[in-house]
């Protein structure tokens, strides 16, 4: 940028009253610089600066701090949005390494009273002017258009298919325009962009294209029409990044890392030295000269990366061809390094990933001396010309002193602009003099009159507090009580509402114990009165509730036992029943065939079809139903005896006569 004042319209801008992180609206001092005069507006709420910005489209926005402006970084991209095209906004203090307002006045011979906002933002526009400052950068050189429904489709009815085409076709048809135009803008001003399509039913649900330029620059805006919505919206940086006005406006070219993945389809990465992604982008059949030309458009290759060891011919020519240092990790790299290194910039496949991989490796590499060459190098020193130099050899103060030597041409511009500022404060005569020292009375009468103004508010505002601390103190206090109260409350209801619960457990077990204590008195009546004989109950036919039951309740000669579950016991099972000596053994299902056979070899009934009246682990059986048991028992042993007898002669005479047979006997 010439540094013609007359050229530009710049407003410098410094906080008059309040702050953005404090609940009062704060108020601006604003001084616009246009055609060499300096027009003053004092105590301006930040959306009038908007409308005069808009009305006026300055070039310049400059500030000794952006966050005057707002509270944090989201607050400062919502403004940066809502600004015009082409309106930068500049911290004329720098952006690392920022210098204080009055040295910089000082060093650019400009008069500055700190304690007067119109004098710091007059200050602010004139450094600007002279090209002092860094631009404040919040956003990369990508740009994202997202093109969806406009509203949702909902559940529908007999027409939500042609209703769905319908919407779908809209979207469609709106990203083919958009595709178009950004077709044309690639085609005029050299930007790439990529696409991401989401197809539906009848056209498509959602698109994605992805500009590599800025916002401002991109010919599509955001905005709803009928089924269709558009967002436009820039990609932000993950940190603030301040670019010097003299480098911004000298339009040099930017020093780059490249990363190459050679082959049939190629892979291209270009970095800055400060690791930002300018280019990443894969091409099938693509030449070396094109290689060439495509990397040239981003910058001068300082290193040309590859992760293919040995380094490739065609790499190696590319690399020839810059000048540049050759970069490659010293073993391959796996696939998981080269994932963990490209994930957070994203790729689209694994030529991309393996060309941004070896770009990031180089710059890892260098990554320690550049941020060493940040520290060490003053604000005004072309940090990346620095960084070049250290990377061929030189030490970081050997770099600076070759990069330090000032530009002649650009000293006497700098200095004329400096004249004319001091040559523009001298009065041509008396009268101009007076008028002056006139004006500057007034500014400091107008001044002091506000300091006192302001010293009553705070005076008030002091008193509103501390009566408002007070009512905050006793509502406290009152509050705490509340809130003790019902926590107490709290705990009793849990207490009582726990009691009753155990009280209904309670109160159900008694009923229960009742009802079988009413159980067993029946049944100790009916066995005093004859009418009952008592039977030992055993749950299951195993050894363990066999021995649970003996030790319990004892198991003595004459027993009655009862197996509610006759399975599974065996021979051995019931030899414990038969040691024990019981008179009997009341089943209601099958036993097993040795345990029958132990039973009945021992002469101990197994009767079924028995009625028994129990109580729990007690229980009565009719004398008569249980001798009459008995008796078939004893008729059906008889049978069965006479049976088995029957079987053994059978069996003796058929030895004899097979004895006889074979002349044995």
């Amino acid at each position: 940028m010439e540094n013609n004042i007359d050229a530009v319209t710049i407003y410098g801008i410094d906080i008059a009253k309040g702050s953005p992180k404090s609940k009062e609206v704060p108020k601006y001092s604003v001084a616009v610089l246009k055609d060499g005069e300096i027009t003053h507006y004092t105590m301006v709420h930040r959306h009038k600066i908007l409308r005069m910005v808009h009305k006026d489209r300055p070039d310049i926005i400059a500030l000794d701090n952006v966050f005057e402006l707002a509270e944090n970084k989201k607050n400062l991209i919502q403004f940066l949005e809502r600004l015009p095209k082409k309106v930068r906004l500049v911290q004329v203090t720098g952006g690392i390494h920022p210098k204080s307002l009055v040295r910089l006045a000082n060093e650019n011979n400009l008069k500055l009273n700190q304690f007067n906002p119109n004098d710091e933002a007059e200050v602010c526009a004139r450094l600007a002017a002279m090209g002092v400052g860094s631009e404040v950068s919040l956003f990369e050189n990508i740009t994202k258009i997202k093109v969806s429904r406009a509203r949702s489709l909902g559940r529908g009815g007999w027409s939500q298919n042609r209703y769905h085409r319908k919407v779908h076709g809209a979207v469609k048809e709106k990203c083919r325009d958009i595709d178009t135009t950004l077709k044309n803008f690639s085609n005029e001003e050299g930007y790439t962009y990529d696409s991401k399509i989401t197809k539906g039913y009848g056209g498509y649900v959602r698109c994605e294209f992805t500009v590599y330029a800025r916002r401002d620059e991109v010919p599509v805006r955001s905005g709803v029409g009928g089924d269709v919505q558009v967002k436009v919206k820039g990609v932000e940086r993950d940190k603030i990044k301040y670019i010097p006005l003299d480098k911004h406006d000298e339009q040099k070219r930017k020093y780059t890392i490249v990363g190459i993945d050679p082959g049939t389809t190629v892979g291209i990465a270009v970095l800055s030295l400060d690791a930002e992604l300018l280019y990443l982008k894969s091409f099938r059949g693509i030449s070396h000269d094109e290689v060439v030309k495509l990397v040239s458009e981003y910058g001068k290759p300082v290193i040309i990366a590859t992760d293919v060891i040995p380094t490739p011919n065609s790499v190696e020519k590319i690399r020839r061809s810059f000048k540049a240092i050759e970069g490659r990790p010293d073993t391959r790299l796996s696939s998981e390094e080269k994932i963990t290194l490209s994930k957070p910039y994203g790729y689209s496949n694994d030529h991309e990933r393996d060309a941004l991989a070896a770009a990031l490796y180089s710059y890892r590499n260098y990554k320690n001396v550049f941020s060493k060459v940040e520290k060490r190098s003053p604000y005004d020193v072309d940090k990346d010309h620095v960084k070049l130099y250290v990377m061929h050899g030189d030490t970081i103060e050997d770099a600076i002193e070759k990069v330090k030597t000032p530009k002649k041409e650009e000293e006497s511009k700098r200095e004329l602009v400096k004249k004319q500022y001091v040559e523009e404060e001298k009065p041509d005569d008396y009268q101009k003099l007076v008028e002056t020292i006139n004006r500057q009375k007034s500014q400091i009468k107008h001044m002091q009159d506000y300091i006192d103004q302001l010293k009553k508010d705070k005076k008030k505002k002091d008193k509103k507090i501390s009566s408002l601390e007070f009512k905050i103190d006793n509502l406290m206090s009152e509050r705490n009580k509340e809130i003790k109260k019902e926590k107490e409350i709290k705990i009793r209801d849990n207490k009582i509402s726990k009691l009753k619960s155990e009280l209904k457990n309670k109160n159900k077990s008694l009923k229960k114990l009742k009802s079988q204590i009413n159980k067993l008195k029946q049944i100790r009546k009916m066995e005093i009165k004859g009418e009952g004989i008592p039977v030992k109950i055993v749950n299951s036919f195993t050894k363990d509730d066999i021995s649970k039951t003996k030790q319990l309740y004892g198991l003595k000669p004459g027993d009655i036992v009862y197996l509610e579950d006759a399975s599974g016991g065996g021979a051995s099972t019931a030899s414990m029943l038969i040691n024990a000596g019981i008179k009997a053994v009341i089943v209601s299902d099958d036993l097993s065939h040795a345990a029958f056979e132990a039973f009945f070899e021992n002469n101990i009934p197994i009767l079924k079809e028995v009625s028994i009246q129990r109580a729990d682990d007690f229980a009565i059986v009719d004398p008569e139903e249980l001798e009459s048991a008995i008796s078939r028992w004893n008729e059906f042993a008889k049978e069965k005896y006479m049976e088995e007898k029957e079987k053994e002669f059978v069996n003796l005479v058929n030895e004899y006569r097979s004895e006889r047979r074979r002349g044995l006997i």
